[in-house]
């Protein structure tokens, strides 16, 4: 299902929504462009959300751009376990929803 062959059927659906499609490529690539926020550092901020959101294409995709950009294994390595600290702490901030106060539980 995730075959980055697939990438290039993102044609058949910018026919479909042109307007839609033109002004996202423009977004992205604004976004994305090196600014005061340089474009590496831009690449592993992108490849933290790939990781947290899992989508295989945005995972290749930026883990190369990080590359081209400069980054080393070691910052990917950080950038992944920063990630995984983020999503591990959603997790844990969201059960506080699910404790109740003063009430014992049965085990």
């Amino acid at each position: 299902m995730y075959d980055m062959a697939n990438l290039k059927k993102l044609k058949t659906l910018g026919k479909g929504a042109p307007a839609a499609m033109d002004a996202f490529r423009a977004f992205d690539k604004a976004a994305m462009a090196d600014g005061v926020v340089p474009k590496k550092y831009k690449e592993l901020i992108a490849l933290a959300v790939a990781l947290t959101t899992q989508c295989p294409y945005c995972l290749e995709i930026h883990r190369g751009s990080a590359v081209a950009a400069g980054a080393t294994p070691e910052e990917i390595a950080e950038t992944a376990l920063v990630a995984a600290a983020l999503r591990a702490g959603g997790a844990v901030t969201h059960a506080s929803h699910l404790v109740v106060e003063g009430v014992e539980t049965h085990g």
